[in-house]
């Protein structure tokens, strides 16, 4: 489906939306639920990673495909492996076939985990035959994926002894890793990060908890693009947020006020408003520890005319897509004077755009939204726009209710 947006008319918003669970907490809990089950959860996230994971979790069909939900594969992998008397296949997408798994496949064996692959070395679709992982101890490389560790802390504290990982050389992604160990924390788990080693201890005393997911800050990035490119006096209110949040994309607050958007808690919500012009200067930022809201910032940054230089991006090649090469092919479209290395990004600011352009998506839901806002400035076609359903199944809808125009081919 290709959908054709154009903007508010005069730029001036005043609206509320509300947004549903967090897609990486959601996740994270469900997984905790399964294991320690008198947990209740509360705002799940309504994203089609989350609703494949609670498939995966409730069937017990030996064969189970989780699409293009790279979180489901990771944390699935570490479950079943713990998962005794249990075999199954688990696969995925065609692109899930080609994201690598190996790393995390060869600390779970470390552990003394059966699986193997059904086709391609190092990838799904994967064999898994589960048993007690007796083991204590593994180490694994910092700088990969944090859904690795944070897959092999989620089983931790339901092994015989716990676990102790061993995160070798650089360690990225460490809001991600403090947000499973927060929420293991909230269970009564008890966990240690310390340097370079993070010690998750057995869980014992199961109680009642009900837990309640802040909303998805990923998803509100979207909204600050928005009032980004909206004129002074524009805002909307979000809700449901916590101004202690466990989630490493909270730092859109602070770098969105480059672009003059100021971000006030209120109760549960937040409200965002447009107080100043952009800035103008060249922004340079390090998002190691948020890279999913990169695509969201260099759209910003192109729609308002200012360079940025961002770097931290080297988990972007194995996403959905290579997110970054994929930056570079559609923002080139719309005029853009873009470069892109493994890990970084560069673009030059610029008054020149391209209007009535149409965006490929790359089966990627982040590229879909990211590019949306620029609506606001010009109107814009989206390229499969249903791909927005793997992590924000109502976004066509929210921008309709904030004024934006959509017409669907």
């Amino acid at each position: 489906m290709k959908i054709c947006i154009k903007g508010v008319e005069n730029k001036l918003i005043n609206k509320s939306v509300f947004i549903s669970g967090s897609k990486s907490e959601s996740n994270r809990l469900l997984i905790l639920q399964q294991l320690f089950s008198r947990i209740t959860i509360s705002n799940l996230s309504d994203s089609d990673d989350t609703h494949h994971l609670q498939h995966a979790l409730s069937t017990q069909d030996s064969e189970i495909n989780i699409g293009h939900a790279g979180t489901a594969m990771r944390f699935l992998t570490a479950f079943f492996a713990a998962q005794k008397n249990r075999t199954v296949i688990l696969s995925g997408s065609d692109r899930m076939h080609n994201r690598p798994i190996k790393i995390l496949v060869d600390a779970l064996k470390d552990l003394g985990a059966e699986i193997s692959y059904v086709d391609k070395e190092g990838y799904p679709p994967l064999k898994i035959t589960g048993k007690e992982l007796k083991e204590n101890k593994v180490q694994i490389n910092g700088n990969v994926s944090s859904q690795y560790i944070s897959a092999l802390l989620l089983i931790a504290s339901s092994l015989p002894e716990g676990l102790t990982v061993e995160l070798l050389g650089e360690i990225t992604s460490i809001p991600y890793i403090k947000m499973t160990l927060s929420l293991l924390n909230q269970i009564g788990i008890e966990t240690s990060f310390e340097g370079q080693t993070i010690q998750v201890k057995p869980h014992q005393n199961s109680k009642q908890q009900d837990l309640v997911v802040e909303s998805d800050w990923s998803s509100a990035s979207y909204f600050y693009s928005i009032i980004a490119l909206s004129d002074i006096g524009s805002e909307i209110r979000l809700s449901s947020y916590k101004k202690q949040s466990l989630q490493g994309d909270a730092v859109l607050a602070d770098i969105y006020e480059h672009f003059g958007v100021s971000t006030t808690f209120d109760e549960n919500s937040i409200i965002l408003k447009k107080v100043a012009e952009s800035k103008k200067e060249l922004l340079q930022l390090d998002l190691n520890k948020a890279p999913d809201i990169a695509q969201t910032i260099a759209v910003t940054c192109f729609g308002l005319g200012v360079s940025c230089d961002l770097d931290g991006l080297h988990t972007l090649k194995i996403k959905e897509t290579d997110r970054l090469e994929a930056l570079k092919n559609e923002l080139t479209k719309l005029g853009a004077i873009i470069s892109v290395t493994n890990d970084s990004l560069y673009l030059e600011g610029s008054s020149k755009i391209i209007s009535n352009v149409s965006i490929e998506t790359y089966n990627d839901h982040r590229m879909a939204m990211a590019f949306a806002p620029l609506a606001i400035l010009m109107p814009i076609n989206i390229l499969d726009a249903n791909v927005v359903t793997k992590s924000y199944r109502n976004f066509w809808e929210d921008l309709q209710q904030i004024g934006f125009q959509l017409n669907k081919a």
